[in-house]
């Protein structure tokens, strides 16, 4: 077979290299029919890094453009001029952005002044609303519009772009990449590094694992729920509560005003992905108001508390691993304290089956675009949960 095709892989942020690094060793799979590069914006610098080293990913490209302060709008133009330069070198087969960042908006729309096609990974995740999550709901919709090839995670994603009217030839249903990369990640005989967590009774105490880090809970809605973990600590003997807190500085000084100094809180500094997933695997129950670990915790069948009021991930919530709570002081203080009280809630939470992927999300990807380049005969299997 003597054609070839150059696929560029394009993210920025720590949970785009978490769900896109299967991708990248899958295309290093296929060196007769495929040539990857692949260009990092670093919009997340350290934390994008963590993960490149855990899957021992050089990139060909790096942009390297966080900065201190940066907007939406620095974002958003330094990826499009740096990645003009990469586009015009490379001259890609097709791009691949992953999700909702503004790497991924302005990376496909980078591709389209190019009139090089583009490949949505995770694509079809809808709230409705398109000022929750900011910016993340109009990235990955704009992003959707631009987009050749889909690769929807779940059959909800998949009917969320048919309701688009987007062409049902180019919506592959994969199952999610962050499946993939757990099965990678995860082990029983992990050591952590982190001497707060060599401190932490994985065995005699049950762990509340917390992140918070979203734009619209800032402030107030987080204060809330601190207090409804403080409340908890003091409650419940056996319960410890580890939080990697988020670098960004507002939400340090709550945190450090609410739970700082109190016994059985662990305030740790985020953790690289590798020891996070083996966190979550050791936690008995999660609280976060983050995407990609509504996907994560059930795959290690840990119930999930999500501190929003909307998600665009609603399968794990009709699945009945995730539930929605918000930020109210109170509702999040009965929800956690029903899942330390009632072993019959905890279990149906815990239990059921994870609807998100199977660890085979990447060769599907793959798979799909070489049957779109005519390089395979036939469409990929479906994801079914």
């Amino acid at each position: 077979m003597d054609k070839k095709i150059k696929v560029m892989t394009v993210f920025g942020t720590r949970p785009e290299a978490i769900k896109m690094a299967p991708i990248v060793l899958e295309l290093q799979k296929h060196p007769d029919t495929i040539t990857p590069v692949v260009a990092v914006t670093a919009q997340h610098r350290e934390m994008l890094d963590q993960v490149l080293r855990l899957f021992k990913i050089k990139p060909d490209y790096d942009l390297d453009i966080m900065a201190a302060g940066q907007t939406l709008f620095d974002i958003t133009t330094k990826v499009m001029r740096g990645l003009d330069d990469v586009l015009t070198k490379e001259k890609p087969d097709i791009v691949l952005v992953h999700g909702d960042t503004t790497t991924t908006f302005a990376g496909a729309l980078a591709a389209y002044y190019h009139q090089t096609p583009v490949g949505h990974v995770e694509a079809g995740l809808r709230t409705g609303d398109k000022y929750a999550p900011f910016p993340e709901e109009m990235n990955r919709r704009l992003t959707g519009c631009i987009a050749d090839l889909n690769f929807a995670p779940t059959e909800t994603s998949e009917a969320n772009l048919l309701a688009e009217n987007v062409p049902p030839e180019t919506i592959f249903v994969t199952g999610n990449t962050v499946i993939d990369a757990l099965h990678h990640t995860v082990q029983d005989a992990f050591s952590f590094d982190d001497d707060r967590l060599k401190q932490v009774e994985f065995g005699k105490k049950r762990v509340i694992l917390v992140t918070t880090h979203r734009r619209e809970n800032l402030g107030e809605p987080m204060r809330h729920v601190y207090r409804a973990l403080r409340r908890l600590v003091n409650e419940f003997d056996d319960v410890e509560i580890v939080f990697p807190v988020h670098r960004n500085p507002k939400v340090r000084e709550i945190v450090n005003e609410e739970l700082g100094g109190l016994r059985n809180v662990k305030l740790i500094d985020p953790l690289d992905y590798e020891p996070f997933a083996n966190l979550m695997h050791r936690a008995h129950i999660i609280l976060t108001d983050s995407g990609g670990v509504q996907e994560e915790a059930p795959a290690l069948g840990k119930p999930v508390l999500v501190l929003r009021d909307t998600t665009e991930r609603p399968e794990a919530v009709s699945a009945g691993t995730v539930k929605l709570i918000g930020t109210d002081c109170a509702r999040v203080y009965e929800e956690t304290k029903r899942l330390l009280i009632d072993e019959a809630a905890y279990s149906r939470m815990a239990e059921a089956v994870n609807p998100y992927g199977d660890g085979q999300a990447a060769r599907r990807i793959i798979e799909a675009i070489l049957y779109h380049f005519h390089l395979a005969e036939d469409r990929p299997d479906v994801f079914m949960a």
